[in-house]
């Protein structure tokens, strides 16, 4: 099992303050467009992104830079801060004419991550308008991959080859990010949320911290090479489900413990361990496509397997327990099925 950045021994004494009573955990929002007339899947519209922010501003919620408020949630240094980032994939257009404005007006720091091949193409921002964000107070441009292209190694790759592309994607990405903008950002959002060990093992090796498109906060116990993210696209961002995402926390789980996310079979199987402060029986469990579904209990040790094979390339297993102050404690495991065809 892939050792990452935060030690197991680190995790251990985290779970146990946690016994102690963690309070608060640092929230990341990801989007890609924020318009009306883009699609809908990776889309927020204008109007729910203002309902978001206000929704933010009204629960008192501080809004960070995204690499110190990750730093300090691994730490376990919030307490009872709540916190929140916003981070956007892709640098669309609308990024630049639509959300930043609104981000502007109430002085909210955010993150861009660029896939840099496409900067200057039809629908995403220019180089010249990320000179220009770059230079503002709060902002940070990182990397998202030189093309965008699926990082993974595929079933038919040798090493060798695989290791040369996702190498020279990142390292590519990274020094034309420091080239045209003089930045060198030491994080990374995967492509379309996908990554295997191996994978971040080349982000930790680079001392950088890896975001997924996976659901929940960071926390004490979180993977620093597989850091979620709660997406907020139209079908995930309403507000009627808003407010216990923006004050979740991470269910307080080792990610040394958790499974490579690339499967061998379908449906896969999620086994993790819980500290004597969660209580199993108030666990709930959910499949993507599938609802709830059912678990197994030893001791604190939990075990779950959909009851439906999956047809998709990626999918998700989600586990929520409540926490004393109302919210949600909240764990995500994203699954890649590497046999069904890239996007």
């Amino acid at each position: 099992m892939l050792k990452r950045l935060t030690s197991r021994s680190l995790l251990m004494v985290s779970l146990a303050v946690f016994t102690l009573g963690a309070k608060a955990d640092l929230v990341v929002l990801q989007y890609h467009h924020v318009s009306d007339s883009t699609p809908p899947s990776t889309s927020t519209s204008v109007s729910l992104f203002e309902g978001q922010l206000d929704m933010i501003s009204e629960l008192g919620i501080e809004v960070v830079p995204l690499e110190s408020g990750t730093r300090d949630a691994l730490a376990g240094k919030l307490d009872g801060q709540k916190q929140v980032a916003i981070t956007f994939d892709d640098a669309y257009e609308s990024v630049y004419s639509t959300a930043i404005p609104e981000l502007e007006k109430r002085d909210y720091p955010y993150t861009i991550f660029v896939n840099t091949k496409a900067i200057g193409s039809h629908g995403y921002m220019t180089w010249k308008q990320l000179e220009k964000v770059r230079d503002r107070s709060g902002v940070t441009i990182a990397n998202h991959s030189e093309d965008h292209g699926h990082l993974a190694k595929r079933p038919d790759e040798s090493q060798d080859n695989w290791a040369q592309r996702v190498e020279s994607s990142l390292d590519t990405a990274q020094e034309t990010l420091a080239n045209r903008l003089g930045i060198n950002v030491p994080m990374f959002a995967y492509p379309y949320g996908e990554f295997d060990n191996a994978l971040e093992s080349k982000i930790e090796k680079r001392g950088w911290l890896g975001y997924g498109q996976q659901s929940g906060a960071i926390g004490a116990t979180s993977g620093a090479t597989r850091l979620p993210r709660f997406p907020m696209a139209n079908a995930y961002g309403q507000l009627n489900s808003l407010k216990n995402k923006l004050l979740s926390k991470a269910l307080p789980v080792d990610a040394n413990e958790l499974p490579d996310g690339v499967i061998d079979e379908n449906p896969p199987t999620l086994s993790f361990t819980v500290p004597d402060s969660i209580s199993v029986g108030r666990l709930t469990c959910f499949a993507s496509g599938q609802g709830r579904i059912d678990f197994e209990a030893s001791g604190d040790r939990v075990s779950l397997t959909a009851p439906e094979r999956f047809s998709s390339r990626r999918f998700r297993y989600n586990c929520t327990h409540p926490a004393p102050d109302g919210s949600y404690y909240w764990l995500s495991q994203q699954w890649l099925d590497l046999s069904k065809p890239e996007d």
